[in-house]
């Protein structure tokens, strides 16, 4: 199955180019021009490790304790939006609820393992940034189901896992990127030997808390906006 599904619809026409080119010279993109890294790894749906999807996050910080990332399927400008992450440290980690904690993954194996890469950096420069990645944890949605060819975002939002133990990453789709980017996972694991993970250590209620997760949709009542009387004057 297609990881990068052709989108249904007409080919963008003449007209909305020229509009979208009058529009950037004359809006302000705060948000999107903040976005200043670009990482690679691989997440899987929280309750289906055999479902693995490559993803580019495209991240920016709100603060050094916290930085947030638009997830695509490619590096390419016609790359699909399927979801976002946020990262944060591991002492932002420790503050949130026990319930709350499971829906968030650790990096610690991902970065140490080599598997967690930024496209075309220098590698000194890399490795400095990835000494804060290795201890933080992440919080992963994903919208767009593209590892299982669908050509739009369709169903719920899933919850997304990254590698946490060696076995888990599918070879063929590890062996793909190695060669498509040209870098080789087994020795970034070598040079990456010394970094460290959270101060604490991996928190059990991380990771899913061992078990798998998955979002469901369930029928509620809907609650009613209060009725405010309406004054006449």
């Amino acid at each position: 199955m297609s990881t990068h599904p052709e989108v249904p619809g007409e080919p963008t026409h003449t007209t909305t180019a020229l509009l979208e080119t009058a529009t950037s010279a004359i809006q302000g993109f705060g948000p999107i021009n903040k976005i200043h890294q670009h990482l690679c790894a691989f997440h899987f749906y929280g309750h289906d490790m055999t479902r693995q999807v490559e993803a580019h996050h495209f991240c920016a910080h709100q603060n050094e304790e916290m930085r947030q990332c638009l997830i695509y399927d490619g590096p390419e400008a016609d790359a699909k939006l399927i979801g976002l992450e946020y990262i944060i440290s591991e002492n932002l980690f420790m503050t949130l609820p026990d319930m709350e904690k499971p829906l968030w993954h650790s990096h610690e194996f991902e970065v140490k393992s080599g598997v967690l890469f930024m496209p075309r950096m220098p590698a000194l420069v890399e490795r400095q940034d990835l000494e804060k990645v290795c201890k933080t944890y992440g919080k992963t949605i994903h919208f767009w189901q593209v590892d299982r060819g669908d050509n739009l975002p369709l169903g719920l939002p899933q919850i997304m896992m990254a590698l946490s133990r060696d076995g888990q990453l599918d070879e063929k789709l590890a062996r793909d990127c190695e060669k498509r980017f040209g870098v080789i996972f087994d020795k970034e694991r070598e040079n990456r030997a010394y970094m460290k993970g959270p101060e604490h250590g991996i928190h059990p209620l991380a990771n899913g808390a061992g078990t798998g997760l998955q979002t469901k949709l369930r029928e509620v009542d809907c609650k009613p906006t209060e009725s405010v009387p309406r004054v006449f004057v």
